[in-house]
């Protein structure tokens, strides 16, 4: 197929149409009459030898040539787009952009908080969108539906995309501070004896990754709760025996939401290493470039910080120590694990 052949608002059409599989929803989004729409994508048809679009019940499905066609055109018009803005820089005191991250309440707490705060003096023009988390990060940032994510390098070990390395945590366990049934330390007898209080990494994935962790280590635990967000933990905790395990450096905002005391896990438990990742066409971006560079600031003034001021616990080094296996799982825990 010859370039010369190609209207470009061909493309820009079928990109929507495969984004919103419906002629109708298509249409209003290009301000195109349905009739028009439909023109359009018999020409699309034509242009690429296949329906592109088959009716399923009261939907569109993409046929396997259209599905192979989703990624490569997204990322050609988002080049072009690119090309036509063309701006030499980013002023954040009088420029305007709208960002999307998908992260967890974690990392909310910790980063995007405290970065919509200096936002405000800082880019008042930039505004933040958050997404909650999804099982395929990897596909909101190739699809464009999320410009930055912020998750764990345990979870996304094989993802071949940039990515910055932000901060480091550890768990620790986080009980009613009222409890009788927890001493000064959380024994592994206590620990399994209690019921558990876990929540979920994404919706529909009720498990974390202490909760594949223990699995592996073959760590049986009764839970009784799960949840979808840690921050209801301290809340849920409260008047009750269970037990959770909570990011450290997230325990001095817990304690300030509820009675809810810290203490070490009777085990190693998997370290928290919190990474940023992008699409490779958004890394010479300069407004994306920016705002990378301030959630790196942020995020090295927490590794700078030992997470110990927010509990009990003594202090340990989050650098220093390499990541325990499984088997290592049922030895007692003496200092953290390695980040």
């Amino acid at each position: 197929m010859s370039l010369t052949r190609v209207d470009l608002n061909l493309l820009v059409a079928l990109d929507v149409l495969l984004a919103e599989r419906s002629v109708t929803r298509a249409a209003d989004r290009l301000g195109l009459s349905q009739p028009g729409m439909s023109n359009t994508l018999t020409r699309l048809r034509k242009l690429f030898g296949d329906p592109l679009l088959v009716r399923q019940g009261l939907t569109l499905v993409p046929t396997p040539r259209a599905e192979s066609l989703r990624q490569p055109v997204r990322e050609a018009l988002s080049l072009i787009q690119h090309a036509l803005d063309n701006r030499p820089g980013f002023d954040p005191a009088s420029d305007h952009a709208t960002f999307t991250v998908s992260c967890s309440d974690y990392s909310l707490l910790m980063l995007i908080g405290p970065l919509v705060r200096r936002l405000a003096a800082a880019a008042p023009g930039l505004t933040i969108q958050v997404l909650p988390r999804v099982a395929d990060a990897v596909r909101l940032l190739r699809d464009g539906e999320a410009d930055l994510v912020i998750e764990p390098a345990e979870i996304m070990p094989d993802v071949a995309l940039p990515s910055m390395r932000l901060f480091a945590d550890r768990w620790v366990c986080c009980v009613w501070e009222g409890t009788t049934e927890v001493g000064d330390q959380m024994t592994m007898e206590t620990y399994l004896r209690l019921g558990h209080l876990v929540y979920s990494a994404v919706r529909g994935h009720p498990v974390s990754i202490v909760d594949t962790y223990l699995a592996q280590a073959k760590v049986a635990r009764r839970i009784e709760f799960t949840v979808e967000s840690f921050l209801l933990a301290p809340f849920l905790l409260q008047g009750t025996d269970l037990v959770a395990v909570v990011p450290e450096r997230a325990a001095g905002h817990l304690r300030r939401t509820a009675a809810v005391r810290f203490l070490e896990p009777p085990l190693q438990l998997p370290a928290i290493t919190e990474m940023l990742w992008w699409h490779p066409r958004h890394t010479v971006d300069p407004a994306h470039a920016w705002l990378r560079a301030r959630i790196a600031e942020i995020a090295a003034e927490l590794d700078q910080t030992d997470p110990v001021g927010s509990t009990d616990l003594p202090p340990v080094d989050l650098h220093a120590r390499p990541l325990p296996t499984a088997s290592a799982a049922a030895s007692p825990l003496r200092t953290a694990p390695s980040m």
